[in-house]
């Protein structure tokens, strides 16, 4: 289960201030205008989105609060009854209950409402509906007042409580009051326990943490427990006797055997038969305390028969002790003001609180589910290869043993092959080849035991002869075939026809493989230096007509009649390009003639009559201009004043 974290919980604000919220809440994030002259639906709609919208945060915030608090029967044991203990789990449950029905009544509340707004006939009913709506549901959280400040108060208690983790190693420190519990745990944690002479100076579990064979454990001290029945018990009593029956840990039972805090041997051996039920099934140690001030062995019989009864008891109960262990081992001695004995405690108590653990998950059902996965690997020799131990020389020397023969380095062998820039290093020696008998090979091998040589064919060349005769005489049949076909059905002017085109082709041809083979590096002409292609794209109506001629296209008037000017309309001049067509249309303009454009340079100008009308300058002007604006004629501008706000 997790470590709960009840400092994470946010505020719970009070009735008033979370009507507040609300309400502010709703102001700013809704429309605040409307007008009598709108459509009724307009209106029920404005004033329904309030509503709706308050609801809705209403159970937002209900939600939020209602989440944050831990439930009682979803949590672990000792949290449930430590809630119980402080809170009143029943007055706990009773306040979350109410929120939780509260909101459901303001769901049901805006629900109601928004079905009346849809049949308000008037803005003045749909306000009185949207007031009525709002106020109920004020009204039903002004009564929640007292649920959200014991929630509230409850909240910062919770905050305050320690973080205790019920399924770690834990050591449960308990006794009479004033026995020495918060000194034993400030000695071994780095926690600062109040200490002082008084009975019930700690009034609340506290939590510290120590470490023991490189694991963290913790350690919770708890208030003093009076010998007295269950029913009588405080609340500062009752977190204790929770924390012993819930937490596994090792039980701590502090005994004061010098008496100073007020209460006998025989009343601590007393107090430890009562709550001995709770000890059940956890590792139990008795600590005898103040030893400084009197030593066991300065005991009167009758109090050392007690302690030796207790420890006794101790050890039927306890779990998670080692075999052989001498009688009485569960009575340790330990004085925390000279910590006399007190890692003594410390030690033991982890040791017998990791035993019992490992006992608990060896008798259960899991352990042969884990030990069916569990393989213990054990090496083996890899092969006859000897690999004695490195020993630095220095250490051969101390313990008078001969150094061992250097290993040649690389350097060595270049001194002695030469030197520098004689000597070549042998790079083959380090390969890892699966024989080592192939690092030499002229040609090592490459796949399957075959290398490259085993792959050539002796006859490839005299093969690819015979292909080559092959497709000549393939080609030369084609030709043949193609020819008396092209004779016996071709006229004589067909006849230069195909051969224009066919050397056409071979040109084609011929260039692209030119370029191919220098890799398109033809060096590009500029267009300045290109007459031919600067004229061409010309916009002359001249070259725009040779082209036009030059590609095979009629153009109207080449021929020297008269062509007819025809105007886009009759307000306009005749020296205008626009008001008139001479040529005739392009081949992908999808116009007939030159008639056909001039009537659609017609219909274009007559289109924009009507936006030059509404000032526009085409159909994706949008403009709207400003004749008055507001920041030139809102405001008083009193006299001697330039200022316009």
């Amino acid at each position: 289960m997790p470590v709960y974290n009840f400092k994470s919980m946010g505020v719970v604000p009070t009735a008033k201030d979370l009507v507040d919220i609300v309400l502010s809440k709703t102001q700013r994030q809704t429309p605040t205008v409307v007008h009598n002259g709108w459509a009724i639906q307009r209106i029920r709609q404005f004033y329904m989105r309030k509503v709706k919208h308050t609801q809705t945060t209403w159970h937002e915030k209900l939600s939020t609060i209602l989440e944050d608090f831990p439930k009682v029967d979803d949590i672990h044991p000792f949290y449930s009854d430590l809630l119980n203990v402080l809170y009143d789990k029943d007055h706990y449950k009773l306040a979350l209950g109410q929120l939780n029905a509260a909101r459901g009544m303001i769901d049901k509340v805006s629900q109601d409402y928004v079905r009346l707004l849809k049949y308000g006939d008037s803005l003045y009913r749909c306000k009185a509906l949207k007031r009525a709506a709002l106020g109920r549901m004020c009204t039903i959280m002004k009564r929640q007042g007292p649920s959200l400040a014991y929630l509230e108060q409850v909240r910062q208690h919770m905050g305050r409580l320690p973080s205790i983790d019920p399924n770690t190693r834990s050591l449960l420190v308990c006794g009479y009051p004033n026995v020495g519990k918060s000194s034993f745990m400030n000695k071994v944690t780095r926690a600062d326990v109040e200490v002082q002479p008084y009975a019930f100076t700690t009034k609340s579990l506290f939590v510290g943490h120590t470490d023991y064979k490189y694991l963290r454990w913790q350690v919770i001290d708890t208030p003093g427990i009076l010998d007295r029945p269950l029913e009588e018990r405080n609340t500062i009593e009752m977190q204790s006797i929770t924390a012993l029956a819930h937490l596994r840990a090792a039980v701590l039972y502090v005994m004061d055997i010098s008496e100073q805090c007020g209460y006998t041997i025989k009343q601590q051996a007393a107090l430890f038969q009562s709550i001995k039920p709770l000890f059940a099934n956890k590792p139990v140690l008795i600590v005898a305390n103040k030893t400084d001030v009197v030593a066991l062995a300065d005991l009167s019989a009758e109090d050392r028969a007690l302690l030796d009864g207790v420890a006794a008891e101790a050890a039927k109960v306890s779990a998670g002790g080692f075999e052989g262990d001498k009688p009485g081992s569960n009575l340790i001695a330990m004085s925390t003001l000279t910590e006399e004995g007190v890692s003594v405690v410390k030690q033991i108590a982890c040791d017998r609180l990791l035993a019992s653990r490992v006992e608990i998950k060896l008798k259960s059902k899991r352990i042969n589910e884990v030990g069916n996965r569990i393989h213990v690997a054990m090496p083996r020799i890899r092969d006859g290869t000897a690999r004695p131990p490195i020993i630095p020389a220095s250490v051969l020397a101390k313990k008078g043993l001969p150094p061992a023969a250097p290993r040649p380095t690389e350097r060595d062998l270049q001194e002695a092959q030469g030197g520098a820039g004689v000597y070549n290093a042998d790079l083959r020696k380090q390969y890892d080849l699966k024989d080592e008998a192939w690092r030499y090979d002229i040609m090592p091998e490459i796949a399957d035991g075959h290398n490259v040589l085993d792959f050539v064919d002796p006859d490839i060349d005299a093969r690819l002869e015979a292909l080559e005769r092959e497709e000549a005489a393939a080609a030369a049949e084609f030709e043949a075939l193609d020819t008396g076909l092209a004779d016996d059905h071709l006229s004589q002017a067909e006849w230069e026809d195909l051969h224009r085109i066919r050397d056409r082709k071979k040109r084609i041809v011929a260039d692209n493989r030119r370029k191919r083979a220098a890799a398109d590096n033809t060096p590009r002409i500029p267009r300045t230096l290109d007459a031919p292609r600067s004229r061409s794209r010309g916009r002359s109506l001249v070259r725009k007509r040779e082209r036009a001629e030059g590609e095979g296209m009629e153009v109207d008037g080449a021929e020297g009649g008269e062509v007819k000017r025809l105007h886009s309309s009759k307000s306009r001049s005749m020296s205008r390009g626009r008001s008139m067509s001479l040529a005739a249309p392009g081949a992908k303009s999808g116009l007939k003639d030159s008639a056909q454009q001039n009537r659609g340079i017609k219909m274009a100008d007559k289109a924009q009559i009507r936006m030059g009308r509404m000032a526009r300058k085409g159909e994706g002007d949008r403009h709207i201009p400003d004749l008055k604006p507001k920041h030139l004629f809102s405001g008083k501008r009193p006299r001697g004043s330039t200022d316009r706000r």
